[in-house]
């Protein structure tokens, strides 16, 4: 597991487990447990994990919002993914050449159970579903993503 990634894990951990007000406070924890994290690095952390502040009854906080999370690039990864295919136990995913690994890495940090993991090559992913009974729903999740792309108008 890459550094970043288990940065990142961790995060989600502290913030699922406390109230966090700053991002000084989560800096300061996250250094007292050994990982060192700068200001802007915590900051492009928070975008890619959709963390929002809000107000609660013990003051503004930090959580992780699920629907926020990685919805700017989602966009970006419809327009990658050219098709999707499977069988009864796995899926494919065509992507443009060179953009498999970032598809996947999107995949990933969905963090959906039905999702058990990816192989990324260079322009196909392989996602392997938790059950076989939810290719469906994922493949129902891609295809949203590739609708979810603006369509370009033709002159």
């Amino acid at each position: 597991m890459s550094a970043k990634l288990k940065r990142q894990n961790r995060i989600k951990e502290i913030l699922s487990d406390l109230q966090i007000a700053s991002q000084e406070q989560l800096v300061d924890k996250l250094e007292s447990e050994g990982i060192e994290i700068t200001q802007a690095t915590l900051s492009r952390d928070f975008a890619e994990l959709g963390v929002t502040r809000v107000s609660g009854e013990n003051g503004i906080h930090y959580i992780l919002n699920p629907t926020e999370a990685g919805s700017h690039i989602a966009k970006v990864i419809g327009f990658e993914i050219l098709g999707v295919a499977h069988n009864e136990s796995m899926i494919v995913v065509r992507t443009l050449a060179g953009r498999a690994q970032g598809v996947a890495f999107y995949f990933d940090r969905l963090n959906r159970q039905e999702i058990l993991g990816t192989v990324a090559g260079d322009d196909t992913v392989l996602v392997i579903p938790d059950k076989h009974i939810n290719i469906d729903a994922i493949i129902l999740l891609i295809k949203e993503l590739m609708m979810n792309v603006p369509k370009q108008k033709t002159i």
